[in-house]
């Protein structure tokens, strides 16, 4: 605890010192048409039972105007045309949740409708068709209850992306078992298209790490028809970059490591490899297609 509480401020002075070479590195990128697309996850926003993967609703509120000011938030679907681009020349970021907590449309989500946010809000199917506490929270002794079907329905009906995290919130990575992970992979996509009566079109990883992906699970997903899958290790995604993978950042409660990752922290840059799925798609070229025509 007490080392935690001394990295805040020494990152706080890092992120100051390197300020000036980070606002020199975004306009060279800017200028090169090689500005990142961004991309954040969260859990559950709320005021009580605080743990690792919550936030409170005025820090995350104050997250997404700190962002408005600076980037474009824009769809996941915007951000996969832009990493499918030659070129992107304004630094973007899209906004995206993942379990699915009931916590989360007490303030949070109707605070980021009503502000015209875009989000794509992933849901392990399961659980919110079991009424079932994640394990990580049951493990913690606090068994924070999950969404209901019908409040996904009332997302999705205004206008929120709902996407699949599996069924049960599994490790993905060691698992072979096609069985298994057709089950999880495309039967959560299943389960929630029955709920909010349309398609379900991008699947996010379980904990999200290198070692919870693996290429069977990509092939799955590919092969599933999601039109994209979303990793959870950071890294800055890139125009040319293969748009079926979204990396993503964690929204972070500490204002300092939150502002070091959104202003390109140079050692970030070099040191986080992109997840290698090696061929996933097999002979199948992929036609990512969406409203707009082909990404």
């Amino acid at each position: 605890m007490l080392a935690e509480a001394c990295k805040e401020p020494l990152l706080g002075m890092y992120y100051l010192a390197t300020l000036p070479l980070r606002r020199r590195r975004a306009a060279q990128l800017v200028a090169a048409g090689q500005a990142p697309i961004m991309s954040l996850f969260y859990h559950r926003v709320a005021d009580e039972n605080p743990n690792d993967w919550t936030i409170s609703n005025q820090r995350f509120k104050e997250e997404m105007i700190w962002l408005r000011e600076r980037f474009e938030i824009i769809s996941l679907t915007e951000a996969q045309q832009r990493m499918g681009s030659e070129a992107n020349r304004t630094a973007a970021v899209s906004i995206t949740f993942d379990d699915g907590y009931a916590d989360n449309c007490r303030e949070a989500l109707p605070w980021l409708i009503e502000q015209e946010i875009p989000f794509t809000y992933f849901v392990a199917s399961g659980n919110v068709l079991e009424g079932r506490p994640f394990v990580h929270d049951v493990r913690q002794g606090k068994p924070l209850e999950p969404n209901t079907p019908e409040q996904i329905r009332v997302l999705a009906e205004a206008g929120v992306e709902i996407g699949a995290h599996t069924r049960n919130h599994i490790n993905l990575g060691p698992i072979t078992s096609q069985q298994i992970l057709d089950s999880e992979i495309i039967g959560s996509k299943t389960d929630l298209e029955k709920i909010v009566g349309r398609s379900v079109r991008y699947f996010a990883f379980p904990f999200g790490l290198h070692a919870n992906l693996s290429q069977q699970a990509f092939a799955t997903a590919f092969r599933a028809g999601y039109w994209g899958v979303c990793s959870a290790y950071g890294g800055y995604n890139m125009p040319g970059d293969d748009p079926f993978h979204i990396q993503r950042i964690h929204g972070d409660p500490s204002w300092a490591r939150f502002c070091n990752w959104m202003t390109a922290d140079p050692r970030k840059f070099r040191r986080i490899p992109r997840f290698d799925a090696g061929d996933f798609r097999g002979d199948a070229r992929s036609e990512l297609k969406g409203a707009e025509g082909s990404l």
